[in-house]
């Protein structure tokens, strides 16, 4: 007898929960492992109890080539043969799970808190902490490099400069780095779980704030799930304004890490330029819809302001000189021999280290994978416009930091097209009722990369279970195998370059 396959569905596409099968242990370990194998991923993989004694293991898998999500779960107890060994990408995961749900995957090979919470489940505990004095945020074993000169240097949870906390153990002989730990979870809100029973009048403000430098990434993924369970069509012109708020949250960010990078080999040219540019973005943002994060502008069935032909041209302008500022700014970078070899020779991050890991966005690009959702699954209106992806090979700072400059060229380039042709439809439509028992996966390109949405819901239509996967939660990782056999000297540049979110990591 054949074994159940997982179910096949496109970005957005709701399905009843009864037509997602459910595999044993060996279907879905094989399956998860077959996916990786052919250069599919795991875009999320997450638990949901059943009981105090089960577990429902979920696995939705994305597949670049076809544009197509496998969905699947299987049912576990109080432990499962880890799928790390064979499948790097999934060890970020199950740390999450053993943390969350005191289900502990055996066989794990460094297995230990990710955010540093006590267990969701009473008595449920993945680990032994009975020698530890307190669960505190700083309980934790340290990975040991041991040797004659060998010692560690510890940065952080509390930085010098304006930025979230997060803790940063390396291991050095001299400047040389062999080994960099990192340890987050000081942002952690709780978000996931305050999501179940919604949606409710603060699903939208934390939403909003998942990520408070992607809102409007974070707000479009929730707003298509709830579109997709109310069967609810969004009309023209409000999928057009989302991809120009979407948009121009990629160009404040992209233009604002250039501007970081050259700040930190001391260019200050462009990093003064660049901080300036930066906030001109945020100001066309602001002329959207009057909040310059794009803050209550995105709604489930579409968006709350227009843009009528004054500010729509007053946009247009500004989109004009800040291509020409910002072009003036950045080329700055590519053409001072300094920056140029200072970029070029730090944080190397192989293309097989990246496919292994899973990485996504600016991080993958950078090491010649070439992912980004807007190309692969899109939705909204990326499904009528052509997205060219940007990429490069090198997988050093001097990649992420191009990628950035051609996303920030074609960005530019595509909002310009839009807004010459804006659809003369409505702004809105109402969703209905949403569909009960069933679940969605919606991804959207944020400007990291991608941001991952998957709710269940229950026979009332509301939220059983809501999964968020921040494009931060796969490529911290990638930051500590860039700092390998670097100097520490190196980490502000590479850290930079990767430019990844702590609140969205924590959720």
């Amino acid at each position: 007898m054949n074994a159940p396959a997982p179910c096949l569905i496109h970005n957005g596409e709701p399905v009843a929960l009864s037509r997602v099968p459910r595999l044993s242990w060996a279907d879905f370990r094989e399956t998860v492992l077959q996916a990786c194998e052919r250069e599919g991923r795991v875009a999320a993989l997450f638990g949901q109890p059943l009981s105090d004694d089960t577990l429902r293991l979920w696995a939705v898998l994305a597949h670049d080539d076809t544009g197509q999500l496998q969905l699947g779960y299987t049912e576990v107890g109080d432990a499962y043969p880890s799928l790390t060994p064979a499948c790097p990408q999934t060890h970020w995961f199950e740390r999450e799970i053993a943390e969350q749900w005191g289900v502990k995957p055996e066989g794990h090979p460094w297995l230990k808190p990710l955010r540093f919470h006590p267990s969701h489940r009473s008595g449920k505990d993945a680990w032994d902490r009975a020698a530890e004095v307190a669960i505190e945020p700083c309980v934790t074993d340290f990975f040991r490099v041991e040797g004659d000169e060998i010692h560690e240097v510890a940065v952080g949870p509390v930085h010098a400069g304006i930025i979230e906390p997060g803790h940063f153990r390396f291991q050095c002989h001299g400047e040389h780095v062999f080994h960099l730990e990192i340890a987050l979870g000081y942002q952690h809100r709780g978000i996931e779980r305050a999501l179940v029973g919604g949606p409710n009048g603060r699903t939208l403000p934390y939403m909003e704030t998942l990520a408070g430098d992607t809102t409007i990434g974070h707000t479009l993924a929730y707003c298509e799930a709830v579109e997709a369970l109310a069967r609810c069509s969004v009309p023209a012109r409000a999928q057009v304004l989302r991809t120009v708020a979407l948009e121009l949250e990629r160009l404040a960010n992209h233009t604002g890490d250039l501007g970081a990078l050259a700040n930190d080999v001391g260019y200050q040219p462009t990093a003064s330029f660049c901080g300036r540019i930066r906030g001109d973005f945020l100001n066309m943002t602001a002329l959207l819809c009057g909040n310059r994060f794009g803050r209550g502008f995105v709604r489930p069935g579409g968006v709350l302001f227009d843009l009528e032909e004054s500010r729509r041209a007053d946009l247009l302008q500004r989109l004009t000189a800040a291509a020409a500022d910002t072009a003036n700014a950045v080329n700055l970078l590519w053409n001072t021999s300094s920056v140029r070899a200072r970029f070029e020779n730090t944080g190397w991050l192989s293309r097989d280290h990246a496919l292994a890991l899973g990485l996504v966005g600016v991080a993958a690009r950078a090491s010649g994978v070439e992912r980004d959702v807007r190309a692969q699954f899109p939705s909204g209106h990326y499904r009528f416009a052509q997205i060219h992806v940007s990429g490069d090979a090198a997988g050093n700072v001097f990649a992420r930091a191009y990628v950035r400059w051609q996303e920030i060229q074609r960005s530019l380039a595509f909002l310009q097209e839009q807004l010459r042709h804006l659809p003369a439809t409505p702004l809105q439509t109402t969703p209905g009722a949403l569909a009960t028992e069933s679940v969605v996966v919606t991804l959207s390109e944020g400007w990291r990369g991608e941001i991952c949405h998957v709710v269940l819901t229950d026979p009332a239509g509301r939220w059983a279970h809501y999964k968020v996967v921040d494009p931060s939660f796969h490529n911290w990782m990638g930051l500590a195998l860039a700092l390998r056999d670097q100097q520490i000297s190196d980490f502000p540049l590479c850290n930079k370059s990767f430019n990844l979110s702590y609140c969205g990591h924590d959720l």
